[in-house]
């Protein structure tokens, strides 16, 4: 039986017996095959453990605490994803080959050389300190979208408001442009003229555009992932074409709770810095196939990711977690 294991350094595969091993059994396969110790592990079936800044915040995680729990009773399979954080730096196992260049074999042009220093790692702090919704401003816009599309398709909006000396965002309200929102994409349909417009009103009111707002649609909450890469390329973008190191991203999505009812869910995001200039300098494959995992945003390029050269990368190791709040208007 085969386990998939995720982390920051990507997604890895371990052997097991079966379903019945324990999570501690468990911890002791994956300290002999990925090199990782038991002491330093912490597993989950949250994808959000991923997101975590400090070890602090790892207390959440408690679905596979128990050491003596078995993994059929998590309903985990062949085939199922655990996420794993761990402390320290490890050597990845089936790092880069090493290939022979300059005069004894094959020459490296200097883009080459560029692509096997881009290195792709988490980014710990946002430029962003945290993001306030004003009340009215989040219920409108997530009103619209939960009681009249019902969350069947995407929409999304530019968010205006202030940042303060220390990078609080205060959004005080959002526009909406012209738009086509699929199940799984969102179509702007920018009009120039109308942003123009809107950004002299608000410059009149005294606040700026200082974000993007979107929401994710039931189909997609179904799948393994944060962003999925066609939204990591539309808010790189955005984020690119602001100039501004505090542009925050919202995503907004009905989540499950405790009784078995959805709630509506507000998240907020930065992109990195190495993001937005992968994005500026051409990197990101820009055509999607449908085949392709949404997991994961592809370049054009290599880049070394946990050691390795690949040219898929997960979107987590793009995303930046960033407090959010609310205020009254």
């Amino acid at each position: 039986m085969m386990i998939r294991i995720r982390s920051r350094d990507g997604l890895e595969r371990i052997q097991v017996d079966g379903p019945h091993i324990s999570i501690s059994q468990l911890k002791t396969l994956i300290e002999s095959q990925l090199q990782i110790s038991i002491q330093n592990q912490t597993l989950s079936t949250d994808k959000n453990l991923l997101l975590v800044k400090t070890p602090a915040d790892l207390i959440r995680f408690t679905d596979m605490a128990d050491p003596c729990t078995l993994l059929s009773a998590l309903n985990l399979s062949h085939g199922s994803i655990i996420y794993l954080y761990y402390h320290g730096e490890r050597t990845v196992r089936g790092g880069p080959a090493v290939s022979p260049a300059g005069s004894f074999g094959r020459k490296m042009t200097m883009d080459d050389l560029i692509a096997k220093q881009t290195r792709i790692t988490r980014q710990e702090s946002p430029h962003c300190d945290s993001v306030s919704f004003d009340r009215d401003c989040a219920y409108a816009f997530q009103r619209y979208v939960n009681e009249t599309l019902a969350f069947a398709i995407k929409r999304g909006g530019f968010m205006y408001g202030t940042i303060s000396e220390e990078g609080r965002v205060e959004v005080d309200f959002i526009y909406e442009p012209p738009q086509q929102g699929l199940e799984d994409d969102l179509i702007l349909l920018r009009n120039p003229e109308e942003e123009k417009l809107v950004d002299a009103i608000a410059a009149g009111l005294g606040i700026k555009r200082v974000g993007f707002i979107f929401t994710q649609t039931i189909m997609q909450g179904k799948k393994d992932y944060n962003f999925s890469n066609r939204e990591v390329l539309q808010v790189a973008e955005l984020h690119a074409e602001s100039g501004l190191k505090e542009w925050v991203t919202v995503v907004v999505k009905l989540e499950a709770n405790e009784d078995g009812a959805a709630d509506v869910h507000f998240e907020a995001f930065q992109m990195s810095d190495m993001c937005v200039e992968l994005f500026k300098e051409g990197w990101f494959v820009t055509e999607f196939g449908e085949d392709d995992d949404p997991k994961l945003s592809k370049m054009k390029k290599d880049v070394v990711v946990g050691g390795k050269d690949v040219k898929e990368v997960d979107n987590d190791f793009f995303l930046v977690v960033v407090k959010i709040f609310d205020h009254q208007g």
